[in-house]
């Protein structure tokens, strides 16, 4: 990347920072929670491209990954007390990471299409125990510690309010991408990427191509399920639809808008579907995923490299 476009970068990284700082002091509470909300999908969304836009490996399993980060999140809300924030982030990321080492362990062993369908039959499997085990998780109702939540001490035992709780996204979603774009551009990162060039040649190189890949594998589904306990943390339930493969779908439809293996493009495409979602969804009521469903159409056949490249090309001209 030359001086002039690494200067650029950063100018217009620190600008949209600020705005997003600024922005929940003149948002009215509808919108400044919303956008909460579009950060913490487009951290899911981002955790899902380190697999589909660095290995290739195009993953159905995001939403278990995100769905037990949010139970693990709400059992230490509920069994701790006082609640304590950080003990939620960190039953949120073992639970996570226990069932992304569990599902790497058996899925990359797999190639392509039959990876992905694996991914979604253990996101699946996860799911019927969620719903079925009610004891635990409240079943079809989920878990809910609503009120409690509010006495959650923010960083510097702030209490969370909706302006402190979007700062606090705010800064775990700006450490979350600064992270990961470190490991895309450090040695391992570039390994990920040869594997979804050509994955023959990189093993005849000599790289342990499956544990590079459980290593993405669990490096995603962290990811994925610190989004989880933020989202958890921000609505104070944990419900069985969260675990639902459709989920995942979301989530590569977010990446695919706005641009696979850029981090950013990931966010943005969040950001453009659930504003689409939410615009269509008080005209059409509930026939608005067919205007949604062709708009995405469109852009997939007249944009494929997503917002973010189209947005690069236009620059560039």
């Amino acid at each position: 990347m030359s001086a002039r476009r690494v200067v650029v970068y950063w100018t217009a990284f620190s600008v949209i920072l600020a705005l997003l700082i600024v922005a929940p002091l003149v948002l009215p509470e509808f919108w400044r929670r919303f956008l909460t909300e579009i950060l913490i999908w487009g951290l899911l969304a981002m955790s899902s491209d380190i697999l589909i836009g660095y290995a290739g490996m195009v993953s159905f399993g995001h939403s278990a990954f995100f769905g037990l980060g949010m139970y693990g999140a709400a059992a230490a809300l509920l069994l701790v007390k006082p609640p304590d924030l950080w003990l939620a982030i960190l039953y949120g990321l073992i639970a996570a990471a226990g069932v992304a080492a569990f599902v790497a362990y058996f899925a990359t062993r797999l190639r392509d299409i039959y990876f992905a369908i694996t991914t979604l039959i253990f996101s699946q499997i996860f799911y019927v125990i969620i719903f079925t085990w009610t004891e635990v998780t409240g079943g079809e109702n989920g878990l809910t510690f609503g009120r409690p939540a509010l006495a959650i001490p923010g960083l510097f035992s702030v209490p969370f309010t909706s302006e402190t709780l979007h700062w606090f996204v705010l800064a775990v979603v700006t450490a979350s991408y600064l992270a990961l774009r470190r490991i895309t551009q450090s040695p391992f990162g570039m390994v990920l990427q040869s594997i979804r060039e050509n994955e023959a040649r990189t093993r005849a190189i000599g790289y342990p191509i499956e544990r590079y890949k459980i290593a993405a594998v669990m490096l995603s589904g962290l990811f994925a399920g610190l989004a989880g306990v933020l989202y958890a943390i921000q609505n104070r339930f944990a419900a069985p639809d969260f675990v639902f493969f459709l989920i995942s779908g979301e989530v590569v439809i977010f990446n695919v808008i706005g641009g696979i293996g850029t981090l950013v493009g990931p966010i943005v495409g969040a950001a453009f579907f659930l504003l689409l979602r939410e615009g269509f969804s008080r005209f059409f009521t509930e026939y608005y995923l067919i205007p949604v469903g062709l708009i995405f159409i469109a852009m997939v056949i007249f944009m494929p490299q997503g917002l973010l490249g189209f947005m690069r090309r236009w620059l560039n001209q």
